[in-house]
């Protein structure tokens, strides 16, 4: 406020004129030390976008809509979860590591509306829809003045050390998972809305200088700026770029003024036959023309582009004639391509027009036509600029330069993007069941297979947490594998065989959403292990897969009851699971064995499960760790009504059958427990070593049902049935 001080002095001392002189004085007092160039450090292109955490930073403040990199002002160390899972019995166990990390980033140095996207390493780490594609707590707290400590900083920090960081906007990041970044906090940028659509300079430049600053003649607005940098000026000086004006003394309450380039409006006009004070000779004093060459021939701006996820666009403004000078400036603000190639091409037309310069004197009562004043010459064309000022011996000698008008408003292309893909995640779907390992691994204990998926193509993956006890007690079992291939069945021909390749049956599966696919595999590729699905209970191999509708596929050419899953053949309903089952896509949760017959419950939450964790429940029966039921029982008569029943064990492991001989026994000690029976009941159960049993003519007297059952180390097989006729003698 020296300007009024100086101002008041002068009148107390001189009167009038020592009013006008002390203004004058003023004036230029504000000008070079409130606002002299030298040393100030405002906003750049590559700082506004770079995650920093050093002390002393100083915060941005938001206007419009920005993208930003903000400020980490707190942040835990990494969090490092582990999850166990053994390969079964005499295999090591293996150890798997996750980390995530919690972190506090500011945003704005003052309130905001809301974070719109979040870029982590320039992939889209929350879109559009506001869903986030890796799994994270996340908290907005907006700058209220009255807002409230966030509970993770108390209760890390404590509640009686932990600021609530009032006037500042910051977010919140609780245990965000850093799987997808090298598990490192990734450098992280903000699409911060401050205020709801463009914004006016105007209101810009009077706000961090507490109307300080009076931006009226600033005409236009912007997408968006943030104000940051070691001063007033520093912070908002990119504006006057982007709005074609300059900063000029203002007398009175203000300290300074936004004037504004071209046009032909003018503040004040300059007669030069008016009379000087004292008898000193008015007039132009002189007049000068520079080279063209001293001016630039290209202009380059730089800006951040709202069509361009707010990217960094370039315009170009270039001039005919002699000259080889390129001026760059750097517009730390947001603004269309249009009005940056409007910028470009008024900083090259005021390059032209500025060579011109002319130097007048005035008398005393000229001393209030201040540096930055628009004045008009009388009898001399255009608008003139004042930009130096000198006052000696009643004499006022004024150097103004030549402003070009102002340029229509231009027309450009933003140029080609190609943004990060913003792909929505949706919820999660689980399919949980408990079978044979992929890799003929022999278990010791139960393990269940997880496939998940989404319902859009953006899902990636869920934490998982289980429970053995009904829901008391819930233990992390870490996260899913890549995205599996799933949906439901919704139709299919009855019947099947495990016996051989099935071409006359079919099922029919919708899949989660369009981006799934599904595809056929020759018979060379199915003995490789191909095409192996869940449907049901049952697991299945498919040859032939076509697409019927968007989502929906028939699938023919069947491989039934695969790895002891015959009994399922035929079992299946509308609306039952169907999964891929690959390797990728299977994440296991090993069990124990007291967990045989009781309930498990599965959580799955996933960054679109807005609504909710997908949940599953699985009682394990065994099937991972038992043998599977033998195959092809027959009877051969032997005589006197006995009969031999024999039938083929099966295994465990060995499923390629690559040696083309028995498959290995995969259990302690060959053992088999046969029940003989009929419709009263069962009323004999042997134990056998060997695959073949004497059935007696007494037993089969009015017909009986063999049920054999292979012991395996850890329980029993399911029953495979044979009915023996009864004898006639």
């Amino acid at each position: 406020m020296a300007t009024l001080v100086l101002t008041v002095a002068g009148t107390v001392i001189g009167g009038p004129i020592g009013g006008a002189i002390g203004a004058a004085l003023g004036s230029v007092i504000d000008h070079d030390l409130l606002f002299a160039p030298k040393g100030r450090e405002g906003p750049r292109l590559s700082t506004l976008q770079g995650q920093t955490s050093s002390y002393g930073t100083p915060i941005q403040r938001i206007y419009g809509t920005m993208r930003v990199g903000g400020c980490v002002i707190w942040s835990t160390e990494l969090i490092e979860s582990t999850t166990r899972s053994s390969s079964g019995k005499g295999q090591p166990s293996l150890t798997a590591y996750s980390y995530s990390v919690s972190f506090a980033v500011a945003l704005s140095g003052r309130p905001i509306l809301d974070v719109g996207r979040i870029w982590a390493d320039g992939k889209l780490l929350r879109g559009a829809d506001g869903a986030f594609k890796s799994a994270t707590g996340f908290r907005l707290h907006r700058g209220d003045e009255d807002q409230a400590i966030d509970p993770l900083l108390a209760a890390a920090e404590g509640g009686g050390l932990s600021p609530a960081h009032r006037g500042v906007a910051y977010a919140v990041f609780e245990q965000l998972q850093l799987a997808d970044y090298g598990n490192r906090i990734p450098s992280l940028t903000f699409e911060v809305i401050a205020d709801a659509g463009p914004v006016s300079i105007g209101a810009i430049v009077a706000d961090p200088s507490d109307d300080g600053i009076v931006g009226d003649g600033a005409a236009g607005t912007v997408t968006g700026f943030a104000a940051y940098g070691d001063s007033v000026r520093s912070a908002i000086e990119p504006l006057a770029e982007a709005s074609g004006t300059w900063f000029a003394p203002a007398p009175g309450l203000t300290d300074a003024r936004l004037v504004q380039r071209g046009g032909t409006v003018a503040d004040r006009v300059i007669d030069l036959g008016e009379t000087i004070a004292d008898g000193a000779t008015p007039g132009a004093a002189g007049r000068s023309i520079a080279a063209l060459e001293t001016v630039a021939r290209q202009v380059v701006v730089s800006y951040y582009d709202p069509a361009r996820d707010f990217q960094v666009g370039v315009q170009r403004a270039r001039r005919p004639g002699a000259g080889a000078r390129e001026d760059r400036v750097a517009l730390a603000a947001a603004v269309d391509a249009g009005s940056a190639k409007t910028i470009a091409e008024q900083i090259l037309a005021q390059g032209e027009a500025g060579r011109e310069q002319r130097t007048v004197t005035l008398g005393w009562d000229a001393l209030d036509i201040l540096p930055g004043t628009c004045v008009t010459i009388r009898d001399v064309a255009g608008v003139w600029h004042v930009t130096h000022w000198a006052f000696e011996q009643h004499v006022v000698t004024l150097v103004c330069v030549r402003l070009a008008a102002r340029t229509a408003a231009a027309r450009a292309s933003p140029g080609r993007l190609l943004p990060a893909p913003d792909v929505a995640t949706g919820q999660t779907l689980l399919v949980v069941a408990e079978m044979l390992p992929f890799d003929d691994v022999l278990l010791a204990a139960p393990r269940l297979t997880i496939i998940a998926a989404g319902t859009a193509p953006g899902w990636r993956r869920a934490a998982i947490l289980y429970s053995v006890d009904d829901g008391a007690r819930w233990v992390n079992a870490g996260a899913t594998a890549a995205p599996g291939v799933i949906g439901r069945i919704v139709a299919m021909s009855s019947g099947g065989s495990a016996a051989l390749v099935d071409h006359a049956r079919w099922i029919e599966v919708d899949l989660a959403h369009a981006e799934m696919t599904l595809a056929g595999a020759d018979p060379a590729a199915l003995a490789a292990g191909a095409n192996v699905a869940l449907a049901g209970k049952e697991m299945l191999q498919f040859g032939v897969a076509d697409q019927v509708g968007m989502t929906r596929w028939k699938l023919s050419g069947l491989l039934r009851g695969r790895r002891g899953t015959e009994d399922a053949i035929g079992t299946q309903a509308p609306g039952d699971p169907f999964a891929v089952l690959t390797p990728e896509s299977a994440t296991t949760l090993d069990l124990t064995l007291a967990t045989l017959g009781s309930p498990v419950r599965l959580l799955a939450t996933g960054p679109g499960d807005l609504a909710g964790p997908a949940s599953a429940v699985l009682t394990p029966d065994g099937a991972s760790i038992v043998p599977p039921s033998p195959v092809q029982l027959d009877l051969r008569e032997i005589g006197n009504g006995d009969v031999a029943v024999q039938w083929v064990r099966r295994s465990r492991t060995g499923w390629q059958w690559t040696d083309g001989v028995d498959a290995p026994l995969g259990e302690e000690r060959e053992a088999y427990r046969v029940t003989i029976g009929d419709e009263a009941g069962v009323f004999r159960s042997v134990s056998v070593t060997s695959p073949t049993l004497l059935l007696l003519a007494a037993e089969r007297a009015n017909g009986t049902v063999v049920a054999v059952r292979q012991v395996g180390t850890h329980g029993e097989s399911r029953p495979a049935r044979l009915a023996v006729p009864a004898w006639i003698t």
